[in-house]
């Protein structure tokens, strides 16, 4: 191999931000130059953003993107550089990657796999290219080779896999390109974050390099791009089964670029950090790119003094923080567009202050406890803090039903109702503090919450964007015990004292979420089951009868009936849950992973099964 520098690109594009995106690729193009590079691979659909949704359809969208392509090449001279975009070819859009070469246009390669589980839904945009299959595409009265193709470049011989394409297996088009003796495949992707996805990656690239015989080089999108899906900005370089370059994930910066000299195999390997580390990382800068990219000016957020909105808190807390770090803090005030209007011997603290507004909004019910955890949180991130009480407007609401019905409401008939008024009476007001900072609302729903409905609808539900929807309580407890000791956070020392509760029943009650549901610990692995794996009821019983050998069997299968249930009854509620990020293996909203009908007959015969076993 001759000793050739190559560069892998990430950048954290917007769709419809046309002159934004041109300007980071344009920049990236420089700073890989300045490196001595001289091959340089972008990510999946890199022109347009990945995230441009039914956009791609539109007949005026992949030309504006083949107009940009054109307005690149003078950036390209004295160098080569793939990148993705979008070209529609008669009635049909394919997900392409473009090679210019010294300015000039040298073919187009179209993907041949298109992805379609979980959160990815490429069918509905472009259509899969054919193997083998080549055609001429006019560029500006040229005939371009465009399809099934590779290249040459100074003795190397190169071609593609996008994204997909690298894992169908035996039909995947690596093992044509390695027949054809290529020494480097590039994979420019657009893969979605999830925690622990990065190992798969590690070891598709690592074993990619062994059975394709060849460099393999693997670049994603970075950022939160288009609202749900964030993408990690992962680069990867392996051979023989050997990474020789990973970069570390999530940046914060508006483009990476990583250079490797091939023939040469010093490692520059980042290491692969633990899940609480990705968790806190991917939302934090989902968080800043929502804000950001909303031209919103802060968050506002109902501060309970519990576990969710407290990790919620936390999480913009670290925005903040890693922002600065990353940055420096001139950088990261110019990126979110506010700045800090005094001197301060803290300005972490004081941003805090002009980022993130919280209120303790209290009843009769609330416990001093959860208001005192509240408090204690905000003054320690530099949050800042209200609280009041909306008993007077619980009252009101109230007491103009009992003069319509002409009866008193009472915990024993109306138990339901006199809960869901309490939390939907906090909504209208922390509305208007979101409104008077022209802020974005946080909601603070989990998915275990999702799972079962256990969640007042225009009550805690109210949001701009539910930061942790996707993502399991008990997850959520864990994380909140590893941040108070990993990252330094004593304001969770009151919150990882308490016992999650909604604090919606009189206090003598002594109200638990659990006490109303289930464990948190059993709710994870029956939606494990059924969600991630669908399985119908009887089958998971049967499961973890085995798994969960300490629970009771009749328990057990209260439980899952339970789960079945309000999973049935509730899907109208996940239909209408704020947008939230994808951040696990699989999630509950179904604009991204899991549909489900809003009226079923809820399981019933599979629930009569369950009791026959």
């Amino acid at each position: 191999m001759p000793p050739i520098k190559i560069a892998g690109v990430t950048v954290n594009q917007t769709p419809l931000d046309w002159k934004g995106n041109f300007d980071r690729i344009t920049q990236a193009i420089s700073q890989a130059k300045l490196e001595g590079a001289e091959i340089v691979c972008f990510p999946e659909l890199a022109i347009t953003g990945y995230g441009s949704e039914d956009l791609f359809l539109s007949y005026w969208y992949p030309q504006k993107a083949l107009k940009q392509l054109e307005a690149l090449a003078p950036f390209c001279k004295n160098i080569v550089v793939a990148i993705g975009l979008p070209i529609r070819i008669e009635n049909k859009v394919y997900n392409t990657v473009a090679v210019i070469e010294d300015g000039h246009l040298k073919g187009i390669v179209a993907k041949q796999f298109l992805a379609i589980d979980g959160v990815h839904y490429e069918f509905r945009w472009f259509t899969p290219w054919q193997a083998h299959k080549q055609i001429d595409f006019d560029w500006n009265g040229e005939k371009i080779p465009f399809g099934d193709i590779t290249f040459h470049y100074k003795g190397i011989h190169y071609g593609f896999e996008i994204c997909e394409d690298a894992w169908r297996g035996i039909d995947r088009p690596g093992y044509r390109l390695r027949d054809r003796k290529v020494d480097l495949i590039f994979n420019p992707s657009a893969s979605h974050f999830a925690m622990g996805k990065t190992r798969e990656r590690k070891d598709l690239v690592e074993t990619s390099s062994t059975l394709l015989n060849s460099y393999y080089c693997y670049v994603n999108l970075l950022g939160n791009e288009s609202g749900r899906m964030i993408f990690d900005g992962e680069i990867m370089l392996s051979k023989e089964g050997k990474t020789l370059v990973r970069n570390q994930l999530l940046s914060y910066q508006d483009f990476q670029v990583v250079t490797f000299e091939l023939a040469n195999h010093p490692q520059q390997i980042a290491p692969i950090q633990p899940k609480e580390w990705e968790f806190v990382q991917a939302s934090s800068l989902g968080l800043l790119d929502y804000l950001r990219k909303s031209k919103s000016r802060g968050f506002v957020l109902s501060l309970s003094g519990g576990a969710d909105s407290s990790t919620i808190a936390i999480l913009v807390a670290e925005m903040v923080r890693r922002g600065i770090q990353e940055l420096g803090l001139e950088k990261f005030q110019q990126k979110i567009g506010i700045q800090i209007t005094t001197g301060s011997n803290d300005p972490e603290k004081e941003l805090m202050g002009q980022i993130l507004t919280t209120a303790y909004q209290g009843t009769k019910n609330s416990s001093q406890d959860t208001f005192q955890s509240a408090k204690n949180l905000a003054e320690s991130i530099g949050a800042t803090f209200y609280s009041w009480t909306i008993d007077e407007e619980v009252h009101s609401y109230t007491q103009k039903i009992e003069e319509a019905l002409g009866r008193k409401l009472t915990w024993e008939q109306d138990d339901l109702t006199l809960q869901n008024i309490q939390a939907r009476s906090r909504s209208p007001i922390i509305w208007m503090l979101a409104n008077i900072k022209n802020a974005l609302l946080l909601s603070t729903s989990n998915r275990s919450e999702g799972d079962v409905g256990y969640a007042t609808m225009d009550g805690d539900t109210s949001g701009s964007i539910s930061p942790i929807a996707a993502v399991d309580k008990h997850f959520i407890l864990h994380w909140l015990r590893w941040a108070q000791r990993e990252l330094d956070r004593p304001g969770l020392a009151f919150v990882n004292a308490l016992t999650p509760t909604a604090e919606l029943r009189p206090l003598g009650n002594s109200q638990t979420d659990e006490k109303d549901l289930m464990p948190y610990s059993v709710i994870v692995e029956i939606e494990r089951l059924a969600v991630r794996d669908r399985r119908s009821p009887a089958d998971i019983f049967l499961i973890l009868r085995e798994e969960l050998t300490s629970l009771d069997p009749k328990l057990l299968k209260e439980y899952i009936r339970k789960f079945f249930r309000l999973w049935s009854r509730n899907q109208w509620k996940r239909e209408r849950l704020a947008p939230s990020f994808h951040l696990d293996e699989f999630n509950v909203d179904p604009k991204t992973w899991y549909r489900f009908p809003i009226l079923s007959g809820g399981y019933a015969e599979e629930l009569e099964l369950l009791e026959q076993l």
